[in-house]
């Protein structure tokens, strides 16, 4: 740990000795001619039920993507499977308060096509009003919205070294005329990645023991492109349409080798090569509407939206098996899946003041209808108890309502109160295997918000939310497949969603330092469960490993204490933010109901900063360092050694020609290794990953026209109490 400490705590004590010389040293040589006072809003805001990384003005922009940023967002996590995590917890994406329809590996695909130069800042909505589709937590990412006359925009190039060489680059173009704008983002990546994993099974009921060890290099070719198109048609009303296109060609290779132990003595081994080639597309469409009243405040939003996303992946590996039992053989299998979702939605918010006493009332619906179709296709020689076919489709509608009601009483008490009520119609099907289920249930989610300030230097705030998160319609899948490190992975058809609440207090002091508990509750969840099971391959007999998520009853506590402050010195150009956390999980009962050995009680720290230097020596010279110290202990997996990610950046801006350089250094003391064991019934898996997400980046951009950004329109009451389409 010191190794990370040390250099990041001398860079900001260097930058912080140098400003200051460089300082006094002009403070003697010449006379104060007048004042000049820029208001700059801080680099993380501490909200009542939100935390803000305003990042538009920060050096970490250049050469990244918003999936870079999204990483060294303060209470932001990310796992080794790419899910998205605040606080410990499963999020849901908003991009401009519109719901992504991805989650996992696709949204960081996604993500990584979004230049972070378009970037305004990343609100994590920790106490989400009823507007959301509540799943818990919220990260609404908020682009810049430019409004300037004329023509304007950007250019950037990157080249990111890791173990393997990475390109991008994208342009941003905006043009805006009296009551019309129009903006056009397009990227192009050309990213090699390397992963190595390793993966040791227990299993307590015939003391046997597996061991897979894999390496997979990867490469991605993913263009897209978004256009946007807004026009006024008076001062109180505006539509819009939203097109978005995205691509991803790519290819793998993985090689794995394991072995299997029967009470410590040699059972068989294996080696596998496999390949696999891809192709993803997303096109989403939304048209929208907006009449807004500036005068009494009155807000009402209509849109109306499409989503389709396909992939196909051709996957075949050939595997050299050397047994016991059965002497040498060889298996190869091929794998082939065309998945195609389509996802349509209607939406409409209405917002306006009650009376005199500055009450505010929301009140909202919305209809989704998703309908996915995932044929799967095997071939090979060891078709022998697997399916070599069948067709996977699932539909689901929910339609859900909402309404919120805050107003604050005594100029010192903030409240809100809300109810959203869902409910989902849901049906999936197997083609030839016949599995199948139909299901359909409703569900009220009630939210509450108090903040009383005390005074100008304390305040306290207390949030109350009732939440459910619902399996992803490839977890329902029960076909099974191959994976790159030699086992298999399928989904579940009988899997139920997690209901949860949460509990949440901060106290404000000074506006500076803020202290954070929080409380949540399940007694039921799924999550990742490993098996054992025997299939006949030519005649022979043959055990496999199978990962599937399945459903886990039992309470499960978790406790939460966060100390965050945000100081800015040097007149505004040095800021840092710290943030340490404590958790706490009680996980005694469920282990008890579920037979499972882990620990029943896991106690951890987590820590993050950010650190940022603006102008340094009046040389237009930006510096920023980020660090954050994670464990991923979720359900029934924990965490046997933290995290530790760090990133380093210095941007040079040339104002002249509008220029930028910036060189990133990312993990260059650690290097990020994923280390956790898996218990369940039937044993336990301890697992490591090891990423190339360590190397050094260079980017250029070019920037033309007038740089001119536009905050956000909305009333203060709608962004404060959580605004979503």
């Amino acid at each position: 740990m010191k190794t990370i400490l040390t250099p990041i705590a001398l860079l900001a004590g260097i930058l912080t000795f140098a400003q200051t010389e460089k300082d006094t040293i002009k403070s003697k040589e010449k006379e104060i001619e007048g004042v000049t006072l820029t208001v700059r809003k801080p680099t993380v805001e501490s909200k009542v039920d939100r935390t803000v990384f305003n990042v538009a003005n920060s050096s970490i922009l250049a050469g990244n993507t918003t999936w870079d940023v999204l990483r060294m967002t303060p209470l932001v996590s990310i796992d080794n499977n790419d899910a998205i995590k605040a606080e410990g917890e499963s999020v849901t994406v908003y991009i401009n308060d519109r719901k992504s329809v991805f989650t996992g590996k696709e949204l960081k695909e996604y993500l990584k096509t979004i230049p972070a130069d378009n970037l305004m800042k990343i609100e994590v909505i920790t106490s989400p009003s009823s507007r959301y589709e509540a799943t818990g937590t919220v990260i609404n990412i908020v682009l810049k919205k430019r409004d300037d006359e004329g023509m304007k925009g950007s250019i950037t190039l990157n080249n990111r070294q890791n173990t393997k060489n990475s390109q991008y680059t994208n342009f941003n173009l905006n043009y805006h005329k009296k009551d019309f704008t129009q903006t056009l983002i397009g990227s192009y990546s050309d990213n090699t990645y390397v992963q190595k994993d390793s993966s040791f099974y227990s299993w307590y009921a015939d003391n046997s023991t597996n061991q897979i060890d894999s390496y997979v290099i990867g490469r991605s070719k993913s263009p897209s492109l978004s256009s946007t198109s807004e026009f006024e048609i008076d001062n109180k009303n505006t539509v819009g349409v939203i097109l978005e296109y995205y691509q991803s060609n790519s290819t793998s290779n993985s090689e794995a080798s394991g072995s299997d132990y029967l009470n410590n003595v040699f059972k068989s081994s294996f080696d596998q090569n496999q390949n696999s080639t891809g192709l993803n597309r997303n096109l989403g469409t939304n048209i929208f509407y907006k009449w807004y009243d500036k005068e009494k405040n009155r807000i009402l939003d209509v849109n109306l939206g499409t989503n389709y996303y396909g992939q196909s992946e051709d996957s075949y590996f050939n595997r050299d098996i050397l047994s016991v039992e059965n002497g040498a053989s060889t298996q190869t299998l091929g794998a082939f899946t065309d998945t195609e979702n389509r996802n349509y939605y209607a939406k409409i918010d209405y917002t306006q003041p009650l009376g005199k006493s500055g009450a505010n009332f929301e009140v909202g619906a919305k209809i989704n209808f998703n309908n996915n179709v995932v044929p799967n296709n095997l071939n090979g020689n060891m078709l022998s108890g697997l399916s070599d076919h069948d067709i996977f489709h699932y539909e689901d509608n929910i339609t859900s309502v909402y309404a919120n009601y805050s107003r604050t009483f005594f100029k010192k008490l903030e409240t809100r109160i809300g109810l959203r009520y869902e409910y989902i119609d849901y049906k999936m099907r197997q083609d030839i295997a016949g599995a199948s289920r139909k299901d359909s249930y409703g569900t009220f989610l009630p939210n509450i918000l108090l903040k009383y300030t005390f005074s100008d230097k304390y305040d306290l705030s207390l949030t109350y939310n009732r939440n459910i998160w619902r399996p992803w319609y490839a977890e329902f899948n029960p076909f099974m497949t191959p994976n790159t490190n030699g086992i298999y992975s399928r989904g579940n058809i009988d899997l139920d969603p997690n209901p949860s609440d949460r509990l949440y207090m901060k106290l404000g002091i000074l506006k500076k330092y803020f202290i954070s508990a929080r409380y949540m509750y399940t007694d039921q969840d799924y999550w990742t469960d490993y098996l054992k099971e025997d299939i006949v391959v030519n005649g022979k007999a043959q055990t496999i490993n199978i990962t599937q998520p399945s459903n886990f009853n039992g309470k499960v506590h978790k406790y939460y204490l966060y100390a965050n402050t945000n100081q800015t010195f040097f007149k505004n150009k040095f800021t840092v933010n710290l943030g340490l956390g404590w958790y706490y999980i009680d996980n005694s009962d469920f282990n008890a109901k579920n037979d499972i050995k882990g620990d029943p009680y896991i106690s951890y720290l987590s820590a993050s900063t950010n650190l940022s230097y603006t102008n340094l020596f009046n040389k237009n010279i930006n510096v920023s360092a980020w660090m954050e110290i994670s464990n991923q202990n979720n359900g029934n997996s924990t965490t046997n050694k933290a995290n530790v990610f760090h990133n380093i950046s210095v941007t040079k801006i040339f104002p002249k020609t509008q220029m930028e350089v910036s060189l990133q250094l990312m993990n260059i003391f650690q290097r990020p290794n994923y280390n956790a064991t898996t218990y369940n019934q039937q044993g336990f898996v301890r697992s490591s990953s090891k990423w190339d997400w360590y190397g050094a980046s260079i980017s250029f951009v070019k920037r033309f026209g007038n740089q001119k950004v536009k905050e956000n329109t909305k009333t203060d009451v709608e962004k404060n109490g959580g605004g979503g389409k």
